[in-house]
């Protein structure tokens, strides 16, 4: 029987993409098993790219996101606030299947130098969501009525190995990963008296570095980096890449953004492939014979 790494490729992210192989984890394990002498190095290959995939796309998500001088629209810089000011309609294509009764306040923020703070208004007992992903698309926190209540809350957000004293009354949230992406959201009607109300709470939320704490603070305006692919859906940006361009970005995000305790096994197998956390890709391995 010959199989040729076409064949292999197509037909295992064919059936990734299909759902047929559930998880990327189940996924990964179905690539490598009973494969034909000599192909195992290319499947470990398939099964990094598999891994590395949810942090590869969230970071290309926050490079378009974030690539803006100032907060408009669905967009806005490192640090800033995104309030969407009505219901996205079928033209929104910034994240997947955004929810319908609900407006969004957004942010991208690192956390690998300092903590940042997040301040929330009374929403008096109005249903309202601020879920916070790390690096791996992980969600890590869920500040809401269904967890913590609607009244008002300020928390900070640490990153890894952070270690430092906080303000009192503050409730510290520890995010596995310097990238953290805030997606609140508050329900509304949808009525012209109901979006003016939610408009006022998303205004009362507060957005800030741990070192502004007690200061009167504005985010500076964003750098806009000309070479950031602006049209091209994040999904086909990354799909686009080869595997040097793909694994260079992995290993660099690495570094700030570890994989958990759980992943060791897989992290021995990254090594295999020069792909060592905290350090940059080896571009001479094994992937460049692939």
């Amino acid at each position: 029987m010959c199989i040729t790494r076409r064949d292999l490729t197509a037909a295992s992210l064919g059936a990734l993409a299909a759902g047929s192989l559930g998880t990327p984890a189940m996924a990964g394990e179905a690539l490598v098993a009973d494969l034909p002498e000599g192909l195992d190095e290319f499947a470990l290959a398939v099964e990094a790219y598999i891994y590395a995939y949810p942090l590869v796309t969230m970071e290309m998500t926050r490079r378009v996101i974030t690539n803006v001088a100032e907060a408009k629209g669905s967009r806005g810089p490192m640090g800033h606030l995104i309030k969407l000011r009505q219901y996205p309609d079928a033209k929104f294509r910034d994240v997947t299947a955004p929810n319908a009764d609900t407006l969004y306040t957004t942010a991208f923020f690192d956390v690998g130098d300092e903590p940042w703070v997040v301040s929330l208004p009374d929403m008096k007992d109005r249903y309202a969501l601020f879920p916070m992903l790390d690096g791996w698309t992980t969600v890590f926190d869920v500040p809401g009525k269904r967890t913590t209540g609607t009244g008002a809350q300020t928390f900070v957000v640490t990153g890894p190995g952070w270690e430092g004293t906080l303000p009192e009354g503050v409730t510290q949230y520890k995010s596995p990963t310097s990238i953290v992406w805030l997606l609140g959201r508050i329900y509304c009607t949808g009525t012209p008296d109901d979006y003016a109300e939610v408009h006022k709470l998303q205004d009362e939320v507060k957005l800030s570095p741990l070192s502004a704490w007690g200061k009167d603070w504005t985010p500076p305006k964003g750098k806009v980096d000309p070479s950031i692919d602006m049209k091209t859906a994040v999904r086909e940006q990354v799909n686009n890449m080869d595997a040097i361009e793909y694994f260079t970005v992995f290993a660099e995000l690495l570094k700030r953004n570890p994989p958990t305790d759980v992943d060791a096994p897989m992290v021995a197998k990254l090594a295999e492939l020069g792909i060592v956390p905290g350090q940059d890709f080896d571009k001479t391995g094994s992937i460049r014979r692939l």
